[in-house]
């Protein structure tokens, strides 16, 4: 077998080093699609997932020309790390579209609808209604400003940070500490901003039941808000949902250089 792959290289130069570069580099980039936005999406077939992670591995070797693997190098050490380092790139771009979740979960709660509980395929877990139908949304908005493309972007620049066959992470040059902490906490900031003008609606919504219920102890206050919130919620939301699409768009475009 040895013989046959070093008669192969013979007849096409560079074979085994592109074999064992394109091994590593499919690594990545099945690391990066396990938790980046979009391609993490459980709806899009195995099989579709791993022709295009095949199709990216041949444009990525193609523009990167990698080397032969280190005399101290080693194969299997390489692919490993290489699959943690994609997977870091796809958490934190799956950070930005988590602060559109938790905007839907906030606003789900606020409206009184937290015992309907849908699937989501994705994270195979129990999620809200609103908070998935958010979610969908972002996930339109980011396909619809080119977030797949900066994805790739960023993708193709970890190669220059930390290269195929680099035996330690620079942590500090992929993972820019200042972003990450500004993404994690944009999760309750956006959050709260998509759904404030819910939350204020049925604020005061609250507090006019609440006077009533102390002008006219007659009135079965609690049994009306079960009534009225969802109701009142989804006529400010429907109000406010272009709004929010051009706020949504706004803080996208935000992160357009960091990703």
């Amino acid at each position: 077998m040895d013989n046959f792959f070093i008669q192969l290289n013979t007849l096409i130069p560079g074979f085994i080093e592109n074999m064992s570069g394109g091994l590593v580099i499919f690594a990545r980039i099945i690391g990066f699609m396990r938790l980046a936005p979009i391609f993490n999406r459980k709806e899009i077939p195995t099989l579709i997932k791993l022709s295009l992670a095949f199709l990216f591995t041949v444009m990525f070797v193609m523009l990167i020309h990698p080397k032969s693997i280190p005399a101290d190098g080693d194969l299997l050490l390489a692919i490993m790390l290489n699959i943690a380092v994609g997977a870091m790139i796809g958490y934190m771009a799956q950070l930005i579209l988590a602060a559109v979740d938790a905007g839907g979960d906030m606003i789900n709660m606020q409206m009184g609808l937290s015992s309907a509980m849908v699937l989501d395929p994705t994270t195979s877990s129990q999620v809200s209604i609103l908070g998935k139908f958010f979610g969908l949304i972002g996930i339109i908005i980011f396909l619809k400003i080119g977030g797949v493309y900066w994805l790739i972007q960023a993708f193709m620049r970890s190669f220059e940070i930390f290269p195929i066959y680099s035996s330690t992470v620079p942590l500090d040059r992929i993972v820019n500490m200042d972003y990450l902490i500004s993404m994690s906490s944009n999760v309750l900031y956006m959050g709260l901003q998509i759904a404030s003008p819910v939350l204020l609606a049925t604020l005061g919504q609250d507090i006019i039941l609440g006077v009533i219920s102390k002008t006219a102890p007659q009135v079965n206050v609690f049994q009306l808000s079960f009534l009225f919130k969802p109701v009142f919620g989804a006529a400010i939301l429907t109000w406010i949902l272009p709004m929010l699409v051009n706020v949504i768009s706004d803080y996208f475009m935000s992160f357009s250089h960091i990703i």
